[in-house]
């Protein structure tokens, strides 16, 4: 379990230690926001972890102020996109010695309201829109899934997105909503069908992971457990490819990977 708050990771995997009675269950630090992080936790996994069977890229922060990573990206775009691309590339060959591993990268239904803006990825030159950052880094997560799909061909590494439904976390606690009176005495009630427990919107993933039918099953997006077509945008290729060589280039992909081998 890799978290930024080690203090919630370590709680997390007591609980699930205890419930589940399995003691392989570890905590440790990683923080997105920083790629000198993501690079540390990669070099320390491939020393420990001779397989990686399973990757899920679930974190994600959700219309934050406009903030900057270590690096100087605009925290929606590094964390929830880059961080993601760095991270899922330096475990890359690991997966594939692995054998027939799973890759899953867990986007939004927001990314159907996202475009990719390539002149102004970090939003330093046009106003900062909250909202248009967070959909514009779901898009890049299903653009990325289908992009990484391709390269993985022949390997046996599938790699494949989704969204998992509006849960009850605190991923929308920059939202405004937990705040408004009106969210709280009008449309909570409504809410509370339509929400759901962190544990039914994980049943995505774990199907993503687990489902023996989806073996061989790659490049694909999926809603409440099945297959679902993306946004027209989502499936452009050379979007997908501007954007993965983009990501490259600004995480300094080639001399990560030349460090995590020393």
């Amino acid at each position: 379990m890799a978290c930024r708050d080690m203090g919630k990771c370590e709680n997390a995997a007591r609980e699930v230690r205890g419930k589940t009675l399995n003691h392989n269950v570890f905590a440790k630090h990683l923080d997105l926001a920083s790629t000198k992080s993501i690079k540390e936790f990669a070099k320390n996994i491939l020393k420990e972890e001779h397989h990686i069977d399973v990757l899920i890229n679930n974190a994600a922060v959700m219309r934050c102020p406009h903030w900057k990573t270590e690096d100087g990206f605009e925290m929606q775009f590094g964390v929830n996109h880059l961080g993601h691309f760095l991270l899922t590339n330096l475990l890359l060959d690991r997966l594939k010695e692995s054998g027939q591993s799973r890759i899953i990268n867990v986007s939004s239904l927001a990314h159907i309201v996202g475009e990719i803006d390539f002149q102004d990825l970090n939003w330093e030159k046009k106003k900062y829109d909250t909202k248009a950052a967070y959909c514009q880094s779901k898009l890049a997560n299903v653009l990325f899934t289908n992009e990484l799909a391709k390269r993985l061909q022949g390997t046996g590494v599938t790699v494949n997105s989704l969204h998992p439904g509006v849960a009850d976390t605190e991923l929308g606690r920059h939202t405004g909503m937990h705040q408004s009176a009106f969210s709280s005495t009008v449309l909570a009630p409504i809410f509370w069908f339509v929400i759901k427990s962190a544990k039914q919107a994980a049943q995505s993933s774990v199907f993503l992971a687990v489902d023996e039918d989806l073996q061989g099953t790659s490049g694909k997006y999926f809603n409440a457990l099945k297959e679902k077509e993306p946004a027209k945008q989502a499936l452009d290729e050379v979007s997908a490819q501007k954007l993965w060589e983009a990501s490259a280039r600004l995480v300094h992909l080639d001399e990560a990977l030349q460090e995590c081998s020393l």
